[in-house]
């Protein structure tokens, strides 16, 4: 019993390594190793994996593959995590390899219709909750920086009160579409209450668009580089994504090219407020030109400003919605960005047909945002606890922000070029020496330093990256700078 106790908790030996000249995938390759020694017997149930970090040095590829070997394997039930942190073999591994085989998922999957994120994301979705990760990249605002206080103190309020707890109406609770009405006029949008939708984050708001208004083999024209570029949204329904380029002041819309008469819609998707990737802002002259340009082609525009209240220098122009007197904009806000991406409340003004079309979509996804969350919101915004918040944030990114740049010259003055973002949290570095940024990526992650490659937005960026100084500290934004630079050097050198 003993001496079975002491084998159950020993690490595995490993002196294999994939071949890399197999057509067969090499994280394919190694979930086969994986189970072969198991099922032969030479490692059993409790056995210790090494970590990641090790397990890329011993096989000698990318953590990027370790991480989809280990996903696999995990998937299969052949590999958990242990109590004390760590992975070991899966006590049924060997019954579950000995038994008949379940049916075979991956071609029920790989026959959806809905895409797989892009290789590259789903990467780093997985490694942004791992310890030891240093985000550079990332799209959302630090722990520090998010108003739990206020958030609290609405919270405490709220408990004193008698809550609503049953199903809300399918466009949101009439008080939060109110308050949001009234935060709405203030930007300069006039928007009934039945033309207000609440929607669980601007990504869901765009899945309800994808479902509801897009037909297959229609045409998303985007921003090159644009967020949407990282997403399969509108290609999960047919559609196909066209990019078109922007310089300073935002998308060139006589850049757009003639909507194809094959009888399907298109529209433009646009970020004109600290767009993302870039952090450009459209001046008032082009959003009129947008606008002007899609009326005339009858083509509806989406537009994205979930970063408005994240300015730093001075308040952005109106939306491209204030300027719509024709019904030809649907509108997407959020608090994701620039308040608390937990809370995972949006909204959508559009058209009331449109609006009733979506809210009709998403009550058969989920029946309506959490009316619990609901009632947060709407008190946040009549408080004015939301304002008070955004105001606190704003500041404290000015000094980020401004440390960032202080870094940038420091490290990279001349490895790259970038803009000063005048809001939002990310900014677009552009590398000079032509350096491939999905092998930057897969240098950095060796080191810790997870970051988002250009490619990721546009095959067209590949020597462009987006970095944050929204959620690192201090100490932590120059270590990673540091860090960052000596291995594009190195790059450079060889």
């Amino acid at each position: 019993m003993g001496e079975y106790g002491e084998k159950r908790t020993e690490a595995i030996s490993i002196s294999w390594k994939p071949d890399r000249q197999s057509k067969i995938p090499l994280y394919s390759q190694i979930v086969s190793y994986f189970s072969e020694k198991i099922s032969s017997g030479d490692w059993v149930s409790g056995q210790v994996l090494p970590s990641q970090r090790k397990l890329s040095e011993l096989f000698e590829v990318n953590r990027s593959t370790i991480v989809e070997a280990m996903d696999e394997l995990a998937s299969l039930g052949m590999i958990e995590s242990g109590f004390g942190g760590g992975t070991r073999i899966a006590n049924d591994s060997w019954s579950l390899l000995m038994q008949d085989k379940a049916p075979d998922w991956q071609s029920y999957i790989k026959a959806s219709g809905f895409r797989a994120n892009v290789p590259t994301v789903q990467i780093i979705n997985h490694l942004e909750f791992e310890e030891g990760i240093t985000r550079m990249s990332t799209g959302e605002l630090s722990p520090d920086l998010m108003q739990l206080d206020l958030t609290r103190k609405v919270l405490s309020s709220l408990s004193s009160r008698d809550l609503f707890m049953n199903y809300p109406d399918p466009l949101g609770m009439p008080g939060l579409r109110a308050a949001l009405q009234a935060h709405l006029r203030e930007i300069g949008i006039d928007a009934p209450l039945s033309c207000i939708l609440i929607v669980s984050g601007a990504l869901q708001a765009l899945q309800l668009i994808s479902m509801g208004i897009v037909q297959a083999k229609s045409t998303v024209y985007v921003e090159s580089p644009s967020y949407l570029g990282s997403l399969n949204i509108f290609q999960s329904v047919g559609a196909k994504l066209q990019g078109v380029p922007l310089d300073a002041s935002g998308i060139l819309p006589w850049m757009i090219r003639e909507p194809q008469s094959n009888g399907c819609h298109s529209l433009l998707y646009t970020i004109p407020t600290f767009q993302n990737p870039t952090g450009c802002v459209m001046p008032v002259s082009r959003r009129k030109e947008v606008l002007k340009y899609c009326k005339e082609n009858h083509m509806p525009v989406i537009e994205d400003d979930v970063f408005r209240d994240l300015w730093l220098d001075e308040m952005p122009p109106p939306p491209i919605k204030a300027l719509d007197q024709s019904g030809s904009v649907v509108y997407i806000g959020s608090l994701s960005k620039c308040f608390s991406p937990g809370l995972r409340l949006g909204w959508l003004v559009g058209p009331e047909s449109v609006v009733q079309r979506l809210a009709d979509v998403k009550m058969q996804m989920d029946y309506g945002v959490s009316v619990l969350t609901q009632q947060v919101v709407e008190e946040l915004f009549r408080s004015g606890l939301y304002y008070t918040g955004v105001n606190t944030i704003r500041q404290q990114l000015r000094e980020r922000r401004d440390l960032m740049m202080r870094l940038l010259e420091k490290y990279f003055g001349d490895l790259a070029e970038w803009n000063r973002p005048a809001g939002g949290f990310f900014i677009w570095v552009r590398l000079k020496n032509r350096v491939l940024s999905e092998q930057l990526f897969n240098r950095a992650l060796k080191e810790g330093l997870l970051i988002l490659p250009g490619s990721v937005y546009d095959m067209g960026y590949s020597s462009s990256l987006r970095l944050t100084y929204g959620y690192l500290s201090a100490e932590e934004m120059e270590l990673g700078m540091r860090r960052l630079s000596e291995i594009l050097r190195d790059m450079n050198r060889k």
